[in-house]
């Protein structure tokens, strides 16, 4: 039988306070490479991680698409026992500047004052990765006591809505078949988020039919027919049973209209953009359904004109991981035995989480550092809250591959 030691706390929180300098450093060389999702190579910053990883003899493997493209980095710690695979994932590309001018500092320079370090991806989510790099450097040397992988993913391709990376990574035959869960490192030091709303998006191509607009005929105005469809969609009562976990209900929300062009012609196109929150109570199925419904009342309206097609975008399943949920208890336990007095979360905005769900990988999606701004100006984290977040990600790492799970000694 093997014997199971239980984890120091204090040695464990120790190790992160003596990381704090080497974390605040990586982060800040993060944030000098710009690493825009969809607008900056991806190449300096992946190369950046790997140069850090490999000094400190950490194997690492590079994530391509089809067509050869760098969208990822992953680095794996294998333990002495056999035993599931947990990955601490994060994101290497960020959200866009936006107006530079506005800035107190500019977006890379990373600069450090009053106790916060400034710039774009510092909280989303750099830090993250500088804290989980610590991590796998703590948990290789620590190899001969666990059971099972902890896998570092740096994915590329988040903040275009493209997810390359994470999809690369996870929909390869190993992690469908392997992956126990997922932690990932968005930042937010008071929530741990353990679900989100689900996301069901599609484009509406509403049909009229084009004449010139100064002729003695008139003909229906593809735009008007779609302001008609508008219309009924924000009428709508998405309201469909009760969930109290999901106190925020589902949402619909017209996000772009395009259409027509010039002054003298009746559109016979507008396509519309709807985003559409799901919850458990009112799912994908039933937000296909009440779309199917309004467009099928609409069209019927509008007599002499081509139905509306409906084109599907994007569908991610609402989730909530409950409280048997054996990685949820492992970062709850940890974080409240480090004094962090963390609430489960469920958000509303969706996250890379709900994509992993429709895989059926449980996964958390942020407890991290403290932060202002994220994706806006002055972008910016609170850097003496960043120990707390390596320890308690840690322990729970030391947790869920020790089999079974050890106790947490103070």
């Amino acid at each position: 039988m093997t014997t199971i030691e239980p984890i120091d706390q204090r040695a464990v929180l120790a190790d992160a306070h003596a990381d704090a300098d080497s974390v605040l450093r990586l982060t800040r060389g993060l944030v000098t490479v710009a690493s825009r999702g969809g607008v900056d190579p991806y190449e300096p910053i992946l190369g950046r991680v790997r140069t850090w990883l490999h000094h400190r003899r950490l194997p690492t493997t590079m994530l391509t698409d089809r067509s050869g493209a760098a969208v990822g980095l992953t680095c794996e710690i294998t333990g002495a026992h056999p035993g599931p695979s947990w990955v601490l994932d994060a994101c290497l590309d960020t959200a866009p500047f936006g107006a530079e001018d506005g800035w107190t500092y500019p977006p890379t320079a990373a600069v450090v004052r009053d106790g916060w370090l400034h710039g774009r991806g510092s909280a989303d989510s750099k830090s993250g990765v500088a804290i989980f790099c610590h991590i796998a450097a703590r948990l290789a040397a620590a190899a001969g006591r666990l059971h099972g992988r902890v896998v570092l993913l740096f994915d590329l391709d988040e903040h275009t809505g493209g997810f390359a990376g994470a999809k690369t990574f996870f929909e390869g035959p190993e992690a469908q078949t392997d992956v126990a869960g997922v932690m990932i490192g968005y930042p937010g030091i008071s929530e741990l988020v353990v679900g989100g709303r689900g996301v069901h998006r599609v484009k509406l191509h509403v049909h009229g039919v084009a004449s010139h607009s100064g002729g003695s005929t008139s003909t229906a105005s593809a735009i008007e027919k779609a302001a008609a469809l508008i219309r009924a969609l924000s009428e709508v009562d998405l309201q469909s049973g009760a969930d109290e976990q999901f106190r925020m209900g589902a949402k619909l929300t017209v996000t772009a209209i395009e259409g027509g062009g010039g002054y003298s012609v009746t559109p016979d196109l507008c396509t519309l953009n709807v985003d559409i929150r799901t919850t458990r109570t009112f799912d994908g199925t039933d937000a296909a359904r009440m779309l199917e419904q309004q467009v099928t009342a609409i069209d019927q309206a509008w007599p002499g004109t081509r139905p509306t097609l409906i084109q599907s975008d994007t569908h991610w399943p609402a989730y909530a991981l409950g409280g048997d949920s054996t990685l949820r208890a492992a970062i709850l336990d940890a974080a409240h035995r480090f004094g962090a007095d963390l609430d489960a979360k469920i958000a509303g905005p969706s996250n890379i989480g709900n994509y992993l769900a429709g895989l059926g990988i449980p996964a958390t999606a942020g407890f991290g550092v403290d932060y202002v701004g994220l994706h806006g100006t002055d972008e910016r984290i609170r850097i003496n809250t960043i120990p707390i977040v390596q320890a308690t990600y840690h322990a729970a790492a030391l947790a869920l591959t020790t089999s079974p799970a050890a106790p947490l000694r103070s």
